[in-house]
């Protein structure tokens, strides 16, 4: 058996609580003055003396019910009455609206006011101490926790993979290597990086024509005729032939200069030529390229590069304290103390926060103007009442409360005046 549900408690604020007991206290000090003007005024011909109390009472009560009319006449019409030139928040939540979006125009959102006051702020420092030493908890460390875990478990999968494989096939497709790779390979050639290479084909060859001696033996008795074999000239052919190959590959593994090293070298710097200029050279690259792209085991590969990129963040995301345990904790402090310690990368890294904020003030402030604007255009009247009277509910409660003190004070130094003179 289900049970009813219980009632929905709606937590009023903080801030509207203390409005709610200043108004409760002038209000009742308003009421306290009405008695004690009653109470004075009934024993006024008995004690004298009473007349000053009498004459402050009902100093304060005018003073408070003028100060209360003031107060109510800004949110809302006094007792419901439609008086004029009351309610004044209401009917002019409009102008209010487009005052504060001009308000938050000319004193926020002017780039040379942004870039001034970004001067003062130190981003990067701030940054690196933050990377340099997390802290153990907090609400920003576990709101950006939760935040990047929650995006990336709102994220779909499979729509997200098939975007981002789309993408890197996009990117590859529209990317030329044939000229990069040419580039890189000139540049090996002229660095000398080029020549491990070949000694590591030298080396290559010369362990394959070892592993496969009784291959070559056997091609050549295969293709010997009858008379060589019966003479056995088919063995000496078959070991003069290893024996060249083999002389052969030790003789340009230990001269730099052999003739054969020298072909591949210009062999390779015609590749190179061919890579970047050869109009042939570049679409048969272009062709091979785009083939391995299609091929699936290639997409697969992308795939599951973000799968394993995802599962990670998220992990990391859930459990902040295990990811800044591991390397990537240590990668991230290391990066925090770098930052800090570095003065021109402070500097390059505030310079391009300053450039990114003025340029978003710069590009998206009339919007951000309007959408305030809007904003409180499309509010209630109800809605700006009570957002407005409970962010300064409790100071105008204080001025009825000053207004009332202030009144009866006044009336007592006049009755005073009136006594004495």
């Amino acid at each position: 058996m289900s049970s009813a549900p219980g009632p929905v408690i709606v937590r009023a604020s903080p801030a509207a609580n203390g409005a709610r007991r200043m108004r409760i206290v002038a209000t009742g000090m308003l009421v306290a003055m009405a008695i004690l003007f009653l109470l004075a005024d009934s024993f006024d011909e008995r004690w004298t003396a009473l007349g000053f109390v009498k004459a402050f009472a009902e100093a304060a009560m005018v003073g408070g019910l003028a100060d209360w009319f003031a107060v109510t006449a800004l949110f809302r019409h006094p007792l419901g009455l439609p008086i004029p030139h009351t309610a004044i928040i209401p009917r002019n939540k409009e102008r209010i609206g487009a005052a504060l979006a001009s308000f938050l125009r000319d004193n926020f959102l002017i780039p040379t006011v942004v870039a001034r006051r970004m001067r003062r702020v130190d981003v990067a420092g701030a940054t690196g101490r933050f990377l340099a030493r997390p802290p153990s908890q907090g609400r920003l460390r576990e709101g950006a926790s939760r935040l990047i875990a929650n995006l990336l478990d709102a994220l779909d999968q499979e729509r997200l993979g098939g975007m981002i494989k789309g993408a890197v096939a996009s990117r590859l497709r529209s990317l030329e290597v044939s000229p990069l790779l040419g580039a890189a390979l000139e540049a090996a050639i002229g660095d000398e990086r080029h020549i491990p290479i070949l000694d590591s084909i030298v080396t290559w060859t010369g362990r394959t024509l070892d592993a496969n001696e009784d291959m070559i033996r056997d091609m050549v008795h295969e293709r010997a005729g009858w008379i060589m074999r019966m003479a056995g000239l088919d063995e000496k052919v078959a070991e003069a032939i290893i024996d060249g190959l083999r002389r052969l590959t030790i003789d340009m593994a230990v001269d730099p200069h052999h003739p054969l090293r020298s072909k591949a070298e210009e062999a390779l710097a015609t590749l190179a030529w061919d890579l970047q200029y050869d109009p042939e050279t570049r679409a048969r690259v272009e062709d091979w390229k785009n083939e391995i792209v299609a091929n699936k085991a290639v997409t697969d590969w992308v795939g599951s590069l973000w799968e394993n990129s995802r599962a990670g963040l998220l992990r990391a995301a859930r459990d902040p304290e295990a990811a800044m345990a591991g390397r990537f904790g240590e990668a991230l402090r290391q990066l925090g103390e770098t930052v800090e310690q570095d003065v021109r990368l402070k500097r390059e890294i505030n310079l391009f926060a300053r450039r990114a904020v003025v340029g978003a003030v710069a590009s998206y402030g009339d919007g951000i103007v309007t959408l305030v604007s809007e904003t409180i255009r499309g509010w209630d009247a109800r809605t700006v009442t009570s957002r407005l009277e409970g962010a300064v509910g409790r100071d105008l409660q204080y001025i009825r409360i000053n207004g009332t003190l202030v009144g009866g004070l006044v009336g007592l130094i006049i009755h005073a005046i009136e006594v004495w003179t």
